[in-house]
């Protein structure tokens, strides 16, 4: 299992043959979707909206169900694959490999093995490296979104509140302590890399590349909270790749297409002031039902 770390596509030279290493394709895959929106959907309707306004991939969710939460139901997956020409990705729950298989014989173009719904293993996640799929997974610290590269995730996703509320303070929180993990690494000598990581529980060679190329080496996104366009800039400025936008901007936005289109222009051009004046102007109104209570704000700082 030594050789088949995570492989950095960043630049000319890969760590590991990306002709013999079928990790390396997937990674690929997911870099694709770079400086990009992912936006959940769960409507026809709402996957055509997220299409127009820019959106790189649609992640699908069941429409208001209630109790268990599983994987979304296959035939909203073809119903919607056949209407739209981005990539589609669909959630499973954590450690439930058949929900992976049914996502992969429908067609999916990404699995994302999600603490958004619920969890069916415990102990265990699925191994990644099984499927031809490529998976994101969750995280909220170094040691985490290493471990999962060693499962053979292709993306991370760093995830802050999973309950809709627009509260960004989460998601800031732990894209921070990552970015902040990653600069102590770097500043590390060689002999010091051992110690830290088994600290933080994650394989030598994948802490050891991490350190080498600057960044976690899968493509890192962010999620939980972001539904304005300052939302998506401050994250990558903090350093990600792209962000995902929760359903609650068409749940609670009057104009959901010019809400999702200034978030997507955002991403674009997050170092560009002028654009995010422009695609922030007159929101105020528009997200007027994407505020957490008072009470809800004070649990999450």
């Amino acid at each position: 299992m030594a050789e088949d770390g995570a492989v950095t596509l960043y630049n000319n030279t890969a760590i590991t043959d990306a002709k013999k290493n079928p990790f390396s394709f997937k990674v690929g895959l997911a870099q694709m979707l770079r400086g990009g929106a992912i936006i959940e959907v769960s409507t026809l309707n709402q996957a055509k909206t997220a299409e127009e306004a820019g959106a790189c991939c649609l992640v699908l969710a069941e429409p208001n169900r209630q109790g268990i939460l599983r994987m979304p139901d296959p035939s909203l997956i073809k119903e919607i694959k056949s209407a739209v020409s981005i990539p589609v990705m669909a959630r499973s729950r954590i450690g439930h490999f058949v929900e992976a298989q049914i996502l992969e014989r429908v067609g999916v173009d990404y699995i994302d093995e999600s603490e958004v719904l619920a969890i069916a293993d415990e102990d265990n996640f699925i191994n990644k490296n099984n499927f031809r799929c490529p998976f994101v997974c969750g995280c909220k610290n170094l040691g985490e979104a290493l471990r999962r590269v060693r499962e053979g995730a292709a993306m991370i996703r760093t995830q802050g509140n999973l309950l809709g509320t627009g509260n960004i303070v989460e998601t800031v929180k732990n894209v921070r302590s990552l970015m902040g993990e990653i600069r102590i690494l770097n500043n590390m000598d060689e002999d010091e890399v051992f110690t830290f990581s088994k600290k933080i529980g994650a394989p030598y060679d994948l802490v050891a590349q991490t350190k080498q190329m600057g960044r976690l080496p899968v493509v890192s996104f962010a999620a939980g909270g972001i539904v304005t366009p300052a939302d998506a800039a401050l994250m990558m400025q903090l350093g990600c790749d792209g962000v995902f936008v929760g359903s609650e901007v068409f749940a609670n936005c009057s104009d959901p297409y010019k809400g999702l289109r200034g978030i997507v222009e955002a991403v674009r051009h997050y170092n560009d002031p002028h654009v995010l004046v422009e695609n922030s102007c007159g929101l105020e109104e528009e997200m007027a039902g994407v505020n957490v209570s008072e009470e809800g704000f004070g649990e999450g700082a």
